[in-house]
């Protein structure tokens, strides 16, 4: 306890933020490696999105044990995005990590990030960083999405993702003060938002220090968002809409992604009922990507197909 009430006294230099939703069982692994950090100077906030298990009374119990501190939210199921929002306002920390309650963190996870930031700003242009982001990997140590060729790499995500061809999840880990200068859309009746829309916007005016050191341990539940990434998009086609057509008009994304950006854009603009056609075209203003309606038309039907046949 008196360790704590130390480390309460200071600032914490990195929050790591979990937006969870009837993951109660899970925190508990995660707080475990939380708990075992060897980088000590940090924050443990928790945003609950609505969750009916019983999540609020496991997390006052870690809260009660005093071995980090804990901050503990509970909202309106609202999605993730909106936790995010939450999250960020009530974070102390000069970074913000987000990691989801299903996945833990190595030991050394937080001592790589704080390392990797001091030498950052020991060069004097951190201004210009949105924040870090190193390597996720699975629980048998595999890198998510295959090994890099860098040591450190100096990029944005647009030219990281689309130009220079990187693949898989990494671990983001972003300034607070950029975060709240960028908070994510609210549209009324949706629920999912990736978070891909907000990073690129970030990413437009910010680059990030990419490094190959691994501080993610990852799991892929059956339930979780990314086993769901379509059925999501689809059930909250005005969010998955901004996103593509936002990419879509994006400066220098090369003509391939912006196909498949127009496509997927035309895809799910199919499932929003709300809008006018008038009113999506406008999202993406390209005359040329209206080529492509035939094979979304196409996809759509396969999609109510296969929906039929399940039923």
């Amino acid at each position: 306890m008196t360790n704590f009430i130390q480390l309460a006294m200071q600032a914490p230099f990195i929050t790591v933020f979990t937006p969870t939703f009837n993951r109660a069982s899970h925190l508990i692994r995660l707080y475990q490696s939380l708990v075992n950090q060897l980088f000590t100077v940090f924050e443990w906030v928790i945003v609950d999105d609505g969750s009916d298990d019983n999540t609020s009374s496991v997390v006052a119990q870690l809260q009660a044990e005093g071995r980090i501190g804990i901050t503990y939210y509970a909202q309106q199921n609202s999605g993730k995005h909106i936790a995010i929002n939450n999250g960020v306002v009530l974070a102390a920390g000069e970074l913000f990590f987000i990691v989801d309650s299903d996945d833990i963190l190595p030991q050394n996870a937080l001592a790589i990030i704080h390392r990797q930031w001091q030498a950052l700003l020991a060069e004097g242009n951190a201004a210009s960083y949105a924040g870090l982001c190193g390597l996720r990997l699975y629980h048998d140590g595999a890198v998510i999405g295959g090994g890099v060729d860098y040591k450190v790499l100096d990029a944005s995500l647009l030219d990281y993702r689309y130009r220079m061809g990187y693949q898989g999840d990494k671990a983001e880990v972003f300034r607070t003060d950029i975060l709240r200068a960028y908070p994510f859309p609210i549209i009324a009746g949706e629920k999912f938002c990736t978070e891909a829309l907000v990073w690129n916007r970030v990413g437009q005016h910010y680059q990030l220090r990419f490094f190959n050191e691994g501080i993610y341990i990852c799991e892929y539940l059956p339930g979780g968002l990314s086993a769901n990434s379509f059925y999501l998009r689809r059930a909250n086609p005005r969010y998955a809409c901004l996103y593509y057509s936002e990419l879509l008009n994006m400066p220098d994304i090369p003509f391939g992604q912006r196909l498949r950006a127009a496509i997927n854009f035309w895809r799910f603009a199919m499932y929003n009922q709300k809008d006018s056609f008038g009113e999506k075209y406008r999202l993406v203003n390209r005359p040329w990507s209206i080529v492509v309606l035939p094979v979304c038309y196409l996809l759509y039907c396969i999609s109510k197909i296969r929906e039929k046949s399940v039923k």
